[in-house]
């Protein structure tokens, strides 16, 4: 059974005269019916927030979209930071979990009033040194080693990841943080990534809960909120299931009553910092088949490339592909979609059976809302896709346009280089 696109093939070969493919397209009613759906779920919690990780999507209006929606920002750069302010999101809304971090980004979240999470001991130091005393409120993120087991891929197992403390770090790092003037601590973790096992987030929750207790018992803190990190999956291929949002809550909440309030850690902010699932499902790439080819493979060429979307060829991902009009037509075809790159991993889809596609038809690449557009580059000079919102109302609003050859050439000295010897 395919995918659902939220336009029929009509309204959608019209916006294609207004807006000519590729382009990227997110339904603002199912993103804003999802958050809604994760809040209510948690709400079971003394206090919830879900800090949307940037880095999946960073366009204004979508951040703005899940800021009226109640949504913090997950932010790992100085950029994201900018862009949370623009729509609102700052102080504690605003989650900085970055990693090698430059002076110059903390400063700049400091003066914002935004969480700094420190991914090293070592980062105390140089935090001190560039504000000149550590902020009142201080976050770590936890590397659970070999604690944890049942990682996936994407960030893999805990050990080999360049993020995040040790154990007996974090005992010493919050000790010094507390000498130092720090009045408000958090923890937080981040240890899978697409992850559709419910279960693995309840696990991570008791790993994180234990560490809260013995940092107080260890180094005199209260923790007053956890970021139990991103991770949460989505069904891309056919046959599975999205993950249970309530059972996830259920599941912690028992925790927490069996953990956390007899510490005496009750109230304790629960957070996340999703992405994927937020804007993930409800994100499509819009392609048109502009070649076919006949060789040992049956090829079909898109306007689209890896530049758009590079998650077929850096990690081998699925997506489903749709033929726009022809959903319900057999799928007794075979065939490698491709762009137009110079990389042989090129593809959208490898092998996969679809209706016959003839030059001209419009391709639907789903769940692209997440790590999409946000992962372009230029490599070849390719131009990267513009993106356009779908309203709760039907209209369309293009929310970022097409990059130019201008655009591309911004950056060089065209000028100088006439005069080049």
């Amino acid at each position: 059974m395919s995918k659902n696109f939220p336009l029929p093939h009509e309204a959608l070969e019209d916006l294609t005269k207004r807006f000519p493919t590729p382009f990227y397209i997110y339904d603002e009613k199912a993103i804003r019916e999802y958050v809604r759906y994760f809040h209510k779920a948690f709400s079971i919690f003394p206090e919830f927030r879900e800090y949307f990780a940037v880095k999946a999507c960073p366009n204004p209006y979508i951040l703005k979209i899940l800021a009226e929606e109640g949504c913090g920002a997950d932010c790992s750069s100085l950029p994201e930071l900018m862009l949370s302010k623009m729509v609102g999101m700052k102080g504690e809304f605003v989650m900085f979990t970055s990693n090698e971090t430059p002076a110059s980004e903390y400063e700049y979240a400091a003066a914002e009033g935004d969480i700094i999470n420190l991914d090293d001991i070592t980062h105390i130091e140089y935090l001190k040194k560039t504000l000149g005393k550590l902020p009142e409120t201080i976050c770590f993120r936890y590397n659970p080693g070999q604690s944890k087991h049942g990682c996936n891929s994407i960030i893999g197992s805990p050990e080999e990841a360049k993020y995040g403390c040790t154990r007996e770090q974090l005992v010493d790092a919050y000790r010094i943080c507390r000498e130092n003037g720090v009045k408000k601590f958090g923890l937080h973790t981040m240890v899978a990534s697409n992850e559709l096992n419910p279960d693995f987030f309840i696990d991570t929750a008791k790993l994180v809960f234990d560490l809260a207790v013995e940092l107080k018992e260890k180094a005199g803190v209260s923790i007053s909120f956890v970021d139990l990190g991103g991770g949460i999956g989505i069904p891309y291929k056919p046959g599975q299931k999205a993950v249970d949002l309530d059972y996830v809550a259920r599941g912690i909440k028992k925790l927490y009553d069996e953990k956390v309030v007899p510490a005496g850690l009750d109230p304790m902010r629960i957070c996340f910092e999703c992405g994927r699932p937020i804007t993930g499902p409800f994100g499509y790439l819009v392609t048109r088949a502009i070649h076919e080819k006949h060789i040992y493979r049956e090829y079909v060429g898109v306007d689209a490339s890896m530049a758009d979307l590079m998650r077929p060829g850096m990690y081998g991902a699925y997506h489903e592909v749709t033929v726009s009009g022809k959903e319900d037509a057999p799928r007794d075809h075979v065939y490698d979609v491709v762009g137009s790159l110079c990389e042989n991993c090129d593809k959208f889809a490898v092998q996969r059976e679809l209706p016959k596609i003839d030059v001209g038809d419009l391709i639907i690449v789903h769940d692209a809302g997440a790590h999409g557009r946000a992962m372009g580059f230029n490599y070849n000079g390719k131009l990267r896709a513009g993106e356009l919102l779908l309203r709760a109302d039907g209209s369309v609003k293009q929310i970022r346009r097409r990059e130019t050859i201008d655009d591309l050439f911004a950056t060089l000295d065209l000028d100088g280089v006439k005069d080049f010897e």
